[in-house]
Order: structure tokens, then C-alpha cells, then sequence
């Protein structure tokens, strides 16, 4: 069961603003995803930007998130960059407003944090790494790219079944602006929408 901060802000959320074009952006993964549905598979996504740091990061929180909701089993999510930096701040805030419990486990300059989002559910566990780690599947996963950056600069990732462009724009083009919390939350919501939209769409 979600919390109920984030229940809310979940049944907030308009799929119908999403446009027919991002709409067609979204139906690989949502066939990626009802094929592994359909024979009972395990369901791997990692999500992937250059720095591991922002956007790859609220994509996995909201992807784990979305699957819990819409009570699909066996979706495990990750996140992983061409380089790992840190899991920036102003994302980890962003999702707190929508009401996710964040855990700092360790103080290094790349923290591990726990992202709890139900009393019932593993946390999701947040830190940058590479898209290859150890940490993340190293086959049968499908590779969701988040960054246009990303995108062009690995146009083969190793291991993946399927490579999946859905690219946003970085919010930290307004990090030193007094608009920038604002603009996190915006782009948290935009993910958010989008990852509810494509799990709504899955035929248990």
C-alpha cells in the first residue's frame, strides 16, 4: 500500500494531457512491458542519463512506483549513467513533495538513500552508478533512455533486450534560479504522468 501523500498525488495526475506524440514515444515500453507480463517474466528497467544524477533517477522512483500502484508483480528498476556523480539534491526534494519518505544511509560524496514510498515495499535504493554496475541487470532488461546525451552517446547498451529513447528536458538548466524548485517538481510530475500512463496501459 502507497503512502497516502503519494496515492493522492498519483490519482491527481492527467493522462490525458499527454500528447499523441510522446504517446508514441511511450508504446515501446509499454509493449516491452505487457510482453513480460504476458509470460509471467520478470520485468527489468533501467533507467538511463549521462550523469545519473536527476532525471534517470525520478524515472526509476516513478517507474517502481507506478508498477506498485497499478499492482503489476515482478518490475525491478534501476538507473544508470555513462558516468556516476550523485543523486542531486533538488530531485530527491522534488519527490519528497509528493511524498516520498528519503533516507541518507551514508555520507560519501555519491550518499546511498533510501526512497520509501510504502511500509510494505522494499525501498527503492538511490545512488549514481554507471549504467553497467554491478548493481544493475547485466542482461534481459530493457534500457530506457532519459537524456538525449545519453541517447546519442550509447547507441548500443550491452545486455539490453530492448533500447528505449523517452528523453526529457534537464531541470538542472535552473539550478541558481529562483524558479528551480519549482522546475524539478514540474519535471518529477512530467515522469510521473508519463510512468502512469504506460502502466495503466498494461493487461494484467
Amino acid at each position: 500500500m502507497l503512502y497516502k501523500a503519494i496515492e493522492a498525488e498519483i490519482e491527481y495526475l492527467d493522462i490525458s494531457s499527454i500528447s499523441e506524440e510522446r504517446k508514441n514515444i511511450l508504446q515501446p515500453l509499454i509493449d516491452f512491458i505487457q510482453s513480460k507480463v504476458d509470460t509471467k517474466s520478470i520485468i527489468n528497467l533501467n533507467l538511463i542519463c549521462t550523469h545519473n544524477s536527476r532525471r534517470s533517477h525520478l524515472s526509476q522512483v516513478w517507474a517502481q512506483t507506478m508498477a506498485h500502484y497499478f499492482e503489476i508483480n515482478k518490475v525491478f528498476c534501476y538507473s544508470g549513467g555513462t558516468e556516476a556523480t550523485a543523486l542531486f539534491p533538488s530531485a530527491a526534494e522534488a519527490l519528497t513533495t509528493s511524498g516520498f519518505k528519503i533516507e541518507k544511509l551514508s555520507t560519501e560524496n555519491n550518499p546511498v538513500y533510501a526512497i520509501i514510498y510504502s511500509d510494505v515495499a522494499h525501498p527503492i535504493i538511490g545512488f549514481s552508478k554507471t549504467y553497467d554496475a554491478d548493481f544493475n541487470p547485466s542482461t534481459e532488461f530493457a534500457a530506457i533512455m532519459t537524456c538525449s546525451s545519453a541517447d546519442a552517446g550509447c547507441p548500443f547498451i550491452p545486455g539490453a533486450e530492448k533500447r528505449i529513447p523517452i528523453t526529457y528536458e534537464d531541470p538542472k538548466a535552473f539550478d541558481n534560479t529562483p524558479q528551480k524548485a519549482e522546475k524539478y517538481k514540474e519535471r518529477s510530475i512530467q515522469i510521473a504522468t508519463e510512468f502512469k500512463y504506460v502502466f495503466s496501459k498494461i493487461k494484467k
